[in-house]
Parts: structure tokens; C-alpha cells; sequence
């Protein structure tokens, strides 16, 4: 079934053997403090190596980015070290994995960062609140990178980067989504800066451009991928002219040829996230050239559908592959998926329930017998 969705392809240099990409999706397992990636991460992803390609969970380039306190992180050796049984057990069952490379900005609380104030493109405070290790706290204002922060910010990106093919990693993408440092920088409700980095969506663009050229320069365009999220608001995160800002976005992603770029495009009746702001593919797709990935809400058929009418090369699933290790294998065949994909219980809890417990249907027919 759905033909479409099991044609390889290559996004970049990154050889996919089906259209049916795993999203990334932050699940909370590493070892606090540390931010090592835990021997439970390892199962949770040669699970799912079944995928076209795993985009993983969002990954902490520094101790400053780091705002969820399991989550992972790649700026020591331990985290390399941890990374690479990941990768290993991925490539081991033939699948192709790279790293989300992430900094949260003004979304990591000050007791993350020793009392420090987060940092953003400008001094603004996001809504709502912060996993913190003690619980959920309000978020508190950000200070605003200086031209020299900037610099070293990027310096970090380019560490991490570096780190990921020491850790094995087909590719990095970086997260430039969901309210983040970087669309932080994007979007002109929390850029507020007046200097080469603020005003015009050009300047907003140039601290993407900046961290791209770095992530480039240590893996080369073709295994350097970005996701984006240009409609609607996120974590307090919105822009008032989305077509222009993200189509300087995609001009920076094709001036770099980057291997592929992905989109979260919530809808007006999408699950995690609804919005009446149009979403913004065909703009991009105007203007960059390289694979499209969709994001957000697909069922199968949907996918199969914009991806046959020529809308995006690929799709990547998120919650579905939750509670489907193998969801290809299940679309291929026309199963049912999992009844609890959408009921987030167990999604963040330490420990296997909820995270490598869900059987495939080889698992489930033995189960019945």
C-alpha cells in the first residue's frame, strides 16, 4: 500500500530506502546530570531503524542550551561515547540516523545555568513554563547575545557538529524550530535587535546562515539538514510576515544547498499546535530546490498523497512512531497503528514503559498465539 512511501531516495548524500522519516522527538531518557545518552536510548533507536531516516531527539550543543533536564547532549566525549552505541545499533540493523543539534535559548531556566539568566537574540521572556529538575517553573527574562556571544554560540554548533561525526552520525540537522534559540532569531515578535542581526528578515536570517556555514564547513552541504516551523505561533514565538521571513530562511537554505529541509506545518485542527496561519511549503518550495520533508498530523494516506503530487519528497512521522517501532512495516501492510499513539502518559518518564515496550506486529502475533 501507499507506493509512494517506499520509493528511496537520497536527500543530500543520506541514501533513504523509503519516504517514511522518523521526526524528531524529545523523550527524556538520558542520565541526569550528565545529559549521557542512556542504554535504553540505544534500544529505542535500532527499534525504529526501519525509517526512510531517524532525525533524532533534539540534542544540547552546550550546557547553556540545555533546558529539559533529560535530555541529551553532545559537547563531551561520554556523550560521543553514548552517541556512538546509538548509531552503531541503528547502522546494525540498516538503517541511517543523524543528530538534531539544539539550543533552547530563553527557554532554559536560570537553575539549569547555576542562577544565569537564559540567553536570546533579545531580552524578552517566553510564556508559560520551564522543565526545570525540581519541576515546572515560569520562564524568566533572557539576556540578549552580544555580537561576541553570537560568535561563540556558533563556535558551539560547530563543536557539536564536529562531535556527531566523531559519534557516527550520517548527517546533522539543525533544530531552528518551535521557538528556539534560532527561531528566536528568525522571527520578529522576539528579535527586537536594531544591529546586522534584527530588523529586515535578511538580518533575522543571518545567525541561521552563520550556523549552517559552520555545520556545512565540518560535514558538507549534502549531510547538513534544518527544520523549520513558519507558521503559527510556538512558545510564544510568531512572526508577523511569514512568507517573508521564512522565505529568507529558504534562500539561505538554498544559497548553502543543504542536503534537505524539513517543516512543521500545524494546521487549524492539528493535534499538538493549531493555527489559522497558512502554511508556508509552497513558498519555500519556491525557492529552495533541494528534498522537501513535511511534518505535523499526516496519516498515511496524506502522505502518500503530497508526496505523488509533487508537495514534498518525504514525510516524517512523530507520535506514530512512538508506540510503532516499526510503523513502515505497519503502513506497508495496511495494519492498524498502535490505539495509544496520542496519549503522552508515559512519553517522558524514566524508565522502558511507554518508550521500548511497544511490540511490532511479529511481537503481537506471537503475543496471540
Amino acid at each position: 500500500m501507499h507506493e509512494a512511501l517506499f520509493q528511496p531516495i537520497d536527500l543530500g548524500a543520506i541514501h533513504a530506502k523509503n519516504r517514511i522519516l522518523m521526526a524528531p522527538l524529545t523523550r527524556g531518557r538520558s542520565n541526569y546530570p550528565d545529559a549521557d545518552p542512556s542504554d535504553l536510548m540505544v534500544e529505542y533507536y535500532r527499534q525504529r531503524a526501519g525509517a526512510g531516516l531517524i532525525i533524532s531527539e533534539a540534542t544540547a550543543i552546550s550546557p547553556e542550551g540545555r533546558g529539559w533536564p533529560n535530555g541529551p547532549g553532545i559537547w563531551t566525549d561520554a556523550h560521543v561515547a553514548g552517541w556512538k552505541k546509538v548509531t552503531d545499533a541503528v547502522h546494525a540493523e540498516g538503517g541511517a540516523i543523524v543528530l538534531q543539534l539544539w539550543h533552547m535559548g530563553r527557554l532554559v531556566h536560570p537553575s539549569m545555568l547555576e542562577g544565569n539568566p537564559p540567553v536570546s537574540a533579545s531580552a524578552t521572556k517566553a510564556p508559560g513554563h520551564a522543565h526545570t529538575p525540581t519541576g515546572r517553573q515560569d520562564h524568566e527574562q533572557a539576556r540578549a547575545l552580544s555580537v561576541e556571544d553570537i560568535a561563540r554560540v556558533v563556535a558551539d554548533y560547530r563543536k557539536a557538529a564536529e562531535n556527531a561525526k566523531a559519534a557516527g552520525f550520517d548527517g546533522v540537522q539543525l533544530h531552528g524550530a518551535n521557538g528556539y534559540l534560532v527561531d528566536q532569531f528568525l522571527r520578529d515578535s522576539t528579535n527586537l535587535r536594531t544591529d546586522e542581526y534584527g530588523g529586515p528578515p535578511e538580518n533575522r536570517a543571518r545567525f541561521l546562515r552563520e550556523v549552517l556555514t559552520a555545520l556545512v564547513e565540518v560535514w558538507g552541504a549534502p549531510r547538513v539538514s534544518v527544520r523549520l516551523s513558519p507558521n503559527g505561533e510556538t512558545q510564544g514565538c510568531d512572526d508577523s510576515n511569514p512568507a517573508a521571513t521564512f522565505g529568507a530562511a529558504a534562500q539561505v537554505c538554498e544559497d548553502l544547498k543543504l542536503g534537505f529541509v524539513e517543516l512543521r506545518q500545524p494546521g487549524p485542527d492539528g493535534t499538538f499546535g493549531q493555527t489559522e496561519t497558512p502554511q508556508q511549503d509552497g513558498v519555500i518550495r519556491g525557492i529552495y530546490t533541494g528534498p522537501l520533508v513535511l511534518n505535523s498530523d499526516y496519516t498515511a494516506e496524506q502522505a502518500a498523497a503530497d508526496i505523488e503530487c509533487g508537495r514534498c519528497d518525504a514525510v516524517s512521522f512523530g507520535r506514530p512512531f512512538i508506540s510503532n517501532p516499526d510503523l513502515p512495516e505497519r503502513i506497508r501492510v495496511g495494519a492498524e497503528w498502535a490505539p495509544n499513539v496520542n496519549v503522552p502518559k508515559s512519553w517522558y518518564l524514566p524508565g522502558p514503559a511507554g518508550y521500548v515496550d511497544y511490540p511490532t506486529m511479529d511481537e503481537e502475533r506471537v503475543a496471540a498465539e
